[in-house]
C-alpha cells in the first residue's frame, strides 16, 4: 500500500476520467446541474442554519481546492469522451471529503451522475476508481458513502460494487431543506485485495 497524498491527479478507465474540478469548469458544470436540477434536488445538501444558503459555483470550487490544499478533500469532477467532442464533457460530481490521517485513515466519499447517462455504469466505475487511489495510493483504509432510503439510484452503485450495509442513521444530514435519513455503506482496504475496479470490472454486465 501506498501512503503519500498527490494531488492533482487524474484517474482513467477507458472513457471514463476523473479529473479536479476547476474555476473555468463553470459553465459546463452549472449547465449539466440546470439540466438535472429535477433530478438532482430530492438529494442536494441544504444549509439548516437560518438565512443560509448553498455557496456558487467559485465559492464551492474555492473551498474544495482548499480542502485538497490541507489533504482533507478530493474533488473532482466526472468525465466522458463523447463522440463530436474534443474534449470529455462533464457527467458528474464526485468529491472524496472528510479525510482522516493517523489513527482512522478513512474518507467519505460522495457523487451524482447526469440524468442521461445514468444506468450505464459510469458512477459505479468512478466510485472504484476514487476509492482505489484512496487504498493504493493514499493508503486510507475505509470508505465511506451515505445515501438516503429512497435514493434508487445511488443504492444501486454501492449494491453493485459490494459496500457493506452498516445501518441506518437518523435524521443524518441536511437534504433539500431538512434533517434527512441515510444509510450507511462502507468498505476497508482488506474486503478488495485485488481492487475495487478490477472486481466490479469482472462482475458488471457484460464485463470488460
Amino acid at each position: 500500500m501506498g501512503g503519500s497524498f498527490n494531488w492533482p491527479v487524474t484517474l482513467e478507465c477507458g472513457d471514463i476520467q476523473l479529473r479536479p474540478i476547476r474555476y473555468r469548469d463553470r459553465k459546463e458544470w452549472t449547465d449539466v446541474r440546470s439540466r438535472n436540477s429535477e433530478w438532482l434536488a430530492p438529494w442536494e445538501a441544504s444549509n439548516p442554519l437560518p438565512g443560509g444558503g448553498l455557496p456558487d459555483y467559485r465559492q464551492m470550487v474555492r473551498s474544495l481546492k482548499a480542502q485538497a490544499a490541507q489533504a482533507s478533500a478530493l474533488p473532482f469532477v466526472i468525465t466522458e469522451w463523447t463522440p463530436g467532442f474534443r474534449d470529455p464533457v462533464i457527467v458528474g460530481q464526485l468529491t472524496v471529503s472528510s479525510i482522516v490521517w493517523g489513527s482512522g485513515m478513512m474518507a467519505t466519499l460522495g457523487y451524482w451522475v447526469d440524468q442521461q447517462r445514468a444506468g450505464r455504469g459510469i458512477a459505479p466505475t468512478a466510485v472504484a476508481l476514487a476509492t482505489d487511489h484512496c487504498f493504493g495510493t493514499l493508503g486510507l483504509h475505509r470508505m465511506e458513502i451515505n445515501i438516503r432510503p429512497e435514493n434508487s439510484a445511488s443504492l444501486r452503485v454501492v449494491e453493485k460494487l459490494g459496500f457493506r450495509d452498516e445501518g441506518y442513521r437518523p435524521r443524518f444530514l441536511h437534504i433539500n431543506g431538512q434533517w434527512a435519513d441515510h444509510r450507511t455503506f462502507a468498505l476497508t482496504s482488506e474486503e478488495v485485495p485485488e481492487g475495487l475496479l478490477a472486481r466490479w470490472l469482472k462482475t458488471r454486465p457484460g464485463g470488460h
